[in-house]
């Protein structure tokens, strides 16, 4: 199956992006309405009345398009909530990708948001509709923690060299976040504090995994033939890809935790639409699904930005260091901002559209001119994926 490029190229032109906190004292709404007025603020000609339709992404925050259009007293506007697992912000930006594209709006909003921690539960909370009883009990952590020993013995990678590269994502995606007010965590972790915290699940501890806190996000997206009349510096969306899992990865022999498929064909749409054809040298920086540290080092070569067996070992080297030669969860990805669900894809859109703009600060790219964000939700074996290349240039 083919994904063919959109009849009409598109640009974000504003975004905005709370800190991702503990935000006891903000609700949802709050964070929403922190989130469009910065996005909206940047843009001095621009009013909420400008934008002809709005997306909200969340898992359990919020049930219809009232979401969004209650806090920011929306009249009269088509807005339209949704979910996709963890890929749920990713979602939101790529329903408003495809209505500014094909013509019927001319301005649009993809909004994310998340409250979590009032939850009264510790990890991600999710409602499931009632089953027949036979689905297999798991958590994120368990799911994730096979992904280390099964790259192990299809690698041939001993226990020392699996666990240094596990800790080194770690400590590198912390010393990123270290960088970045909007983090939850902003302290640079070392190696022997992540490789002596306490055991979750497998080879996975605390600091192997992500966080859980709140946050929103949003962005404002036209047809690219119109971005100049907005901003001087858009950023412009070459491709994208998506793809829902059949979770036969868990119900066959065939699947042995060493891949995401949906990933690896989402990557494909996406780079078949942007003209990329090797992607471990067109890229110039990656925000990715880190939601656990094996996570990050199969992604590498589903991404096609290491060799299949080689990721453990270019981790090692500093190739996805912020110096390296393909800097990876440069604003501190999931470890760092911890993982409000409606708000995460979107929060790596942030990043990309921020160092394709030259606005990171410390932690600036240089000459960044292809920024990819990958985003998955569910377990190894049965997930949905998203995939998108962003440009500095058309």
């Amino acid at each position: 199956m083919a994904s063919r490029r959109m009849a009409h190229d598109v640009a974000i032109v504003a975004m905005g992006c709370t800190p991702f906190r503990d935000h006891w004292q903000a609700s949802a709404d709050d964070l929403l309405v922190d989130a469009v007025r910065e996005c909206v603020g940047s843009l001095p000609a621009v009013s909420l009345d400008d934008v002809d339709a709005f997306w909200v992404g969340t898992q359990g925050s919020g049930m219809s398009g009232q979401t969004l259009a209650r806090p920011l007293r929306l009249v009269g506007k088509p807005v339209t909530r949704v979910e996709n697992y963890c890929a749920t912000g990713s979602e939101a930006f790529r329903n408003a990708a495809f209505a500014v594209a094909s013509g019927a709006y001319d301005m649009v909003m993809a909004t994310g948001v998340e409250k979590l921690k009032d939850s009264s539960y510790s990890g991600l909370s999710a409602v499931f509709p009632p089953a027949d009883g036979t689905d297999v009990d798991w958590t994120a952590p368990a799911g994730f923690s096979l992904l280390a020993p099964a790259y192990q013995r299809a690698y041939g990678v001993d226990d020392q060299g699996m666990r240094a590269a596990l800790t080194r994502v770690a400590v590198k995606n912390h010393a990123n976040g270290a960088l970045n007010g909007r983090a939850q965590f902003r302290k640079a972790v070392t190696a022997e504090a992540v490789e002596r915290s306490p055991r979750i699940a497998g080879q996975l501890g605390v600091l192997d995994c992500s966080g859980v806190s709140d946050g929103a996000a949003a962005a404002i997206l036209v047809r690219a033939e119109d971005a100049y009349r907005y901003t001087d510096r858009p950023v412009f969306l070459k491709g994208m890809g998506f793809v829902a899992g059949s979770g036969a990865g868990l119900a066959t022999d065939g699947y042995d935790f060493t891949t995401f498929p949906e990933v690896v064909a989402a990557a494909g749409q996406a780079y078949e639409q942007a003209g990329v054809t090797d992607p471990a040298t067109q890229i110039s920086l990656a925000e990715v699904h880190d939601c656990f540290t094996p996570t990050e080092v199969v992604l590498m070569e589903d991404l096609g930005f290491s060799a299949r067996g080689r990721a453990w070992q270019d981790i090692l080297d500093g190739r996805y260091d912020l110096d390296g030669a393909l800097p990876v969860n440069t604003d501190g990805g999931l470890k760092s901002f911890g993982h409000p669900i409606g708000a995460t894809g979107l929060r790596m859109m942030f990043e990309c559209f921020t160092q394709l703009r030259g606005d990171a600060g410390d932690r600036q790219v240089p000459d960044a001119r292809l920024a990819l964000a990958q985003n998955l939700g569910g377990q190894p074996g049965s997930c949905v994926a998203f995939v998108a290349v962003l440009g500095s240039q058309r």
